[in-house]
């Protein structure tokens, strides 16, 4: 959230002189955010939120965000309702930009986080997401593997060439994503953007989920791999190993991991990332099979036979980082991350 755009006091009398949410009493814009204008407005009614749609956020898919809103609230999922108003309209304009009143939500962002904190957004998330896999809204994800890409490329034109050692190391990574992106995982509506300052809390429990705008249709793993980047993970220490295994505990309390992975694969590497550890599990066609561990260069760092349905395979000797696991006689290649 954030103001782009000024408005006065009387712009928005005019604007709400055709809801039904009362007189205004005050009004105060919203800095936080980088997106689009958000007023606090307060009526003799109630609290709510106004919202300027800036450049970024297509008007024509407005109604897909609005429809996604009011169907997980009628479904008891906390989050800002949109306000029609006596016209039965829910996007207006202002200042000749488009414009919607959604109801207040209370509560605020957190300062620091604590694996319960986690395992609060990995329960939210299964709950979003047991709502929205049965939505009849469509949206497709405007940050896919092809729009990643045209932004790498975008970033190699910069005249800043501090960043360029890790250009190779992105580009191994797309080319990877390119050539083993799943075609088969269970999708829903996703939120897609579930950062700290979109999830407000309350005593430490989610009072609801805010800002909609990244919203589509997508992989539900992708939505954990999303929160798991943002809640997970600080600069400091980096991965925080406990708040992933609370979210994704959170998460299995209302809804099945074995009902993300992919069925066709046969085999299952957990957990990923860890210290070293790992666990190869796979089914029957898998044994007397060799798997290798390499480097994102393609050396060879270590090989094992597959020789039952759990098998473990230490890394703890390897340097922290990213490898790959293949089995090259069944077509598999996974991504290794040792912390």
């Amino acid at each position: 959230m954030a103001v782009f755009t000024k408005v006065s006091k009387e712009d928005i009398e005019n604007f709400i002189k055709n809801y039904s949410i009362g007189n205004l009493i005050s009004f105060e814009g919203i800095v936080e955010g980088i997106e689009n204008t958000n007023y606090k407005i307060t009526t003799s009614n109630h609290d709510y939120i106004l919202t300027i749609f800036e450049k970024r956020v297509n008007p024509a898919e407005l109604p897909f965000f609005m429809s996604l809103q009011k169907e997980l609230v009628a479904h008891g999922f906390d989050c800002p309702l949109p306000i029609e108003n006596n016209n039965g309209s829910i996007i207006n304009k202002i200042q000749n930009k488009s414009a919607v009143i959604i109801s207040f939500l209370e509560g605020k962002q957190l300062e620091s986080i604590l694996p319960n904190h986690c395992k609060e957004v990995g329960s939210m998330i299964a709950r979003f997401t047991n709502i929205t896999k049965k939505s009849k809204l469509k949206r497709p994800n405007g940050l896919n593997l092809e729009t990643w890409e045209v932004i790498l490329n975008k970033c190699k034109e910069s005249s800043d060439k501090s960043y360029d050692h890790y250009f190779n190391q992105l580009d191994d990574e797309l080319n990877f994503l390119k050539n083993n992106w799943p075609a088969n995982l269970p999708t829903a509506i996703i939120h897609a953007d579930l950062f700290q300052d979109n999830i407000f809390f309350i005593k430490d429990k989610i009072s609801g989920v805010i800002d909609f705008y990244f919203s589509c249709k997508d992989f539900i793993a992708y939505e954990l791999a999303l929160a798991i980047n943002a809640w997970c993970f600080n600069f400091k220490d980096g991965f925080q190993s406990k708040n992933y295994t609370s979210l994704i505990e959170g998460f299995k309390e209302y809804s099945s991991l074995n009902q993300i992975k992919s069925t066709n694969l046969n085999y299952h590497l957990y957990p990923n990332p860890s210290q070293g550890q790992f666990t190869l599990e796979v089914d029957q066609i898998y044994l007397g099979e060799t798997y290798q561990i390499r480097e994102l260069s393609g050396k060879l760092v270590q090989e094992g036979k597959i020789n039952s349905n759990k098998n473990h395979i230490q890394l703890n000797d390897k340097a922290k980082g990213v490898y790959f696991l293949s089995v090259p006689n069944k077509n598999v290649r996974e991504k290794v991350v040792v912390y």
